[in-house]
């Protein structure tokens, strides 16, 4: 089995080339940057580099893997940098994709295409939990590239038959995870912890957020490519929901210090949704659940910490 994950050095990425491994494929694995989350497979993977703003670069990384598997994570994936180059965001996120399923519409490899929960936007109290038939309303350029991305990956499995799986991503955490306000807590506990820091800013505690373990949602995605329905998209969510000051406290009951916490109002958003659940009753069906316990990601998140910041 022949198995191409781009976006392999950020956070699912990674996760989903470990699973990959250990399955026995052969792992060819696009990094754009840094590949220190390759730390456990990188002897064991073919690591390259590609321009998703590249047609031709796209192209030539199809042809020199001729996958049999796809997992299409490469993408700017933060919402600020989005509103500050929305152009950048849409040439990675949709042009990128576009080009990558234009290279991949004769192959007969199975694509998940890396959606997001974002797309789903501005939800309405009666919408939740979220059902993957709810319509979009995003509120970033970096939600609208989601939605685009989604529905290209139902425009090609339409249009060519293509074996698609829409994957549309929850609040994914654990180790590994950066640029998240649990991991940017776990960070901040450790380096007080450690001494290099006094105390832990913290913005609005009030939303509801369905949160998965990272190692549980690759093994949704295993899941999906074993069992999915080509072209359907799939939400990856636990459907619980947890206030963040619920995390915010399980989190600093798991430090050896204590922590003390201010609020900073610079890490408000403009709008948060009050709660934002979703239904992955879609995803039980074909045998998945969750089985990490929020307690031991949260442990195992701010270990991670502990141990990158030692």
């Amino acid at each position: 089995m022949k198995a191409l994950v781009t976006g392999a050095g950020g956070f699912i990425g990674s996760y989903i080339t470990d699973f990959l491994v250990e399955e026995g494929a052969e792992v060819c694995a696009t990094v754009h940057k840094n590949k220190d989350n390759l730390r456990q497979s990188e002897k064991k993977i073919k690591i390259t580099a590609c321009d998703f703003s590249d047609k031709n670069d796209i192209e030539n990384l199809v042809k020199k893997t001729e996958p049999d598997y796809v997992f299409h994570m490469a993408a700017q994936s933060f919402v600020i940098p989005s509103w500050q180059d929305p152009e950048k965001t849409y040439e990675i996120n949709v042009i990128g994709t576009h080009h990558l399923l234009e290279a991949l519409k004769e192959s007969g490899a199975v694509v998940c295409i890396a959606s997001s929960s974002a797309a789903y936007g501005l939800s309405h109290p009666e919408e939740i939990p979220i059902k993957e038939t709810k319509e979009f309303r995003p509120s970033s350029p970096y939600a609208v590239s989601k939605a685009a991305t989604d529905m290209l990956g139902f425009l090609y499995w339409r249009s060519y038959g293509m074996k698609i799986l829409r994957l549309r991503f929850f609040n994914t955490i654990g180790p590994r995870k950066t640029g998240s306000a649990v991991a940017d807590w776990a960070k901040g506990i450790a380096e007080i912890e450690a001494g290099t820091r006094k105390e832990l800013g913290v913005g609005n505690l009030e939303p509801v957020v369905d949160f998965t373990d990272v190692r549980d949602s690759v093994k949704a995605i295993w899941t999906l490519t074993k069992k999915g329905r080509w072209g359907d998209a799939y939400n990856i969510c636990s459907g619980k929901g947890h206030k963040m000051k619920e995390i915010l406290e399980k989190m600093t009951s798991l430090s050896t210090a204590k922590i003390k916490v201010i609020t900073d109002k610079a890490k408000f958003r403009p709008a948060d949704d009050p709660i934002f659940i979703g239904d992955n009753t879609k995803l039980r069906s074909l045998g998945w659940k969750p089985e990490i316990p929020l307690e031991k990601t949260l442990q195992d998140t701010l270990d991670y910490w502990r141990n990158n910041i030692a």
